[in-house]
């Protein structure tokens, strides 16, 4: 994600930074007009670019997944590309509400002569300056709503429906107001590809296009209630499914007027387009969802996605497999995929954490799926047992490979752990965070 995002800034900056050092500004401009011109395009570049990034991540391209780790990692570069677009947006207007504290200041004498325009193109121009500042405001409310955690996300996803439309007023702005000398430079070349990418994104997601091509239709064939708080869902999809690698997601529509939440697959690929999902409530959609299903229920499946692929495990390495609570699902999927050929089961210290071993519906799942297993060695730590993981317990972790899916927090914890050891292992965790 950082070396993306850095990327893309800095080659934004290299085409500016041509231009700049190529443009002889006229011989009366005060420097303070000139660096406010200059910081104003440059913002306003920067910005547009991490938009563009933003909007064509949108549409879920599975043929990035191999070079950034997986479609979770691309929906993480997706939020922090809108975030720095946004920060780059507000300097730009903070940058232009400067002009009046120059006025006052060192006067209108110096100023940049600006471009003169006539006709049509002129009214096009105030539109697109009106546009992008009111663009501006709707991006800056939409980014305060989308770090607030406690904002329903039913409401969120209805309002970021207009992420589209806003992006083709700022798009639009873009165009009609960069110098016209950029279209025969680098600088201009990049910003036309820069907009060929968001506007494709922005369409593709006002057509309802997205994940359409991957997108599977079927029935709810049986429902569990394993625990009181998860739900266990069972699917026969009838049309358009292409199978699986166990430990990958998927995008799942209950109810169209809810929209697709994802969802780790808790069972392995057998051939019959049936799979599982573990749904724990843990949130203002999953806490209900139990409630709202029933077989026979029309369901929509598109995927999969992911790179918690079992496949991509090792096999030099020592492996350390860690879950933590509703976390345990892709292992689930990993551990049923290999009960058919149990020999060539890799060795494997799979840790799984709950609050409380004895009234865990998960932990007989794993015990019977570990027994055929032999080269799996399977540690339950229960916290209402006392029996916390830490680092110190994964023992000599030097060279070993860890996969985890759990609570963020213990992720760190983990972290911390070993690098306080000295150890720094290949750490594989889905950033299963899509908002």
């Amino acid at each position: 994600m950082k070396t993306l995002l850095g990327s893309l800034l800095a080659l934004v900056a290299l085409g500016w930074g041509w231009d700049a050092i190529n443009t002889v500004a006229p011989a009366a401009a005060h420097p303070l007009w000139i660096a406010r011109h200059e910081a104003m395009y440059l913002s306003g570049l920067l910005s547009i670019a991490m938009m563009s990034a933003a909007m064509f991540l949108a549409t879920r391209p599975a043929w990035l997944e191999a070079p950034l780790g997986g479609m979770d990692r691309i929906y993480r570069t997706h939020k922090w590309a809108g975030i720095l677009a946004v920060c780059f947006a507000t300097l730009h207007w903070l940058i232009e509400m400067s002009g009046d504290i120059l006025k006052s200041t060192i006067g209108r004498e110096g100023r940049l002569p600006k471009e003169k325009f006539a006709g049509f193109l002129e009214i096009l121009r105030d539109l697109a300056e009106d546009m992008g500042e009111w663009a501006i405001y709707a991006v800056l409310a939409m980014l305060a709503i989308t770090l607030w955690k406690k904002f329903p996300y039913r409401t969120w996803r209805f309002l970021h429906r207009a992420m589209p439309v806003l992006y083709l007023m700022l798009a639009f702005h873009a165009a009609l107001l960069a110098p016209q000398d950029y279209w025969a430079q680098p600088i201009g070349a990049l910003l036309a590809v820069l907009l060929a990418a968001g506007v494709y994104g922005a369409s593709r997601s006002l057509l309802g296009d997205i994940g359409r091509a991957r997108e599977a239709s079927g029935t709810i064939i049986a429902i569990e209630h394993p625990a009181a708080d998860v739900t266990t869902v069972r699917c026969h999809l009838v049309r358009g499914w292409r199978g699986h690698q166990p430990g990958q997601f998927a995008f799942v529509s209950f109810d169209d007027r809810e929209g697709a939440h994802p969802f780790t697959i808790a069972s392995a690929d057998h051939g019959d387009s049936t799979i599982s999902f573990q749904i724990k409530a843990l949130g203002d959609y999953t806490s209900g969802l139990a409630t709202r299903l029933q077989t026979g229920q029309v369901v929509r499946v598109e995927g999969p996605y992911g790179r918690f692929d079992i496949a991509r495990c090792n096999p030099r390495a020592r492996q350390i497999w860690i879950a933590g609570g509703i976390g345990v699902t892709p292992f689930l999927a990993w551990l049923e995929s290999l009960q058919a050929a149990p020999e060539q089961a890799p060795a494997a210290e799979l840790h799984y954490c709950t609050r409380d071993r004895d009234t865990d519906a998960f932990v007989p799942r794993l015990e019977a799926l570990c027994a055929a297993l032999p080269g799996i060695r399977l540690h339950i730590h229960g916290a209402r047992q006392g029996a916390n993981l830490t680092a110190e317990a994964l023992g000599e972790a030097k060279h070993a490979e860890i996969w985890f899916c759990g609570p963020s927090g213990l992720a760190d914890a983990l972290r911390r752990g070993l690098r306080t050891m000295g150890w720094q292992p290949r750490f594989h965790q889905e950033a299963f965070e899509m908002r």
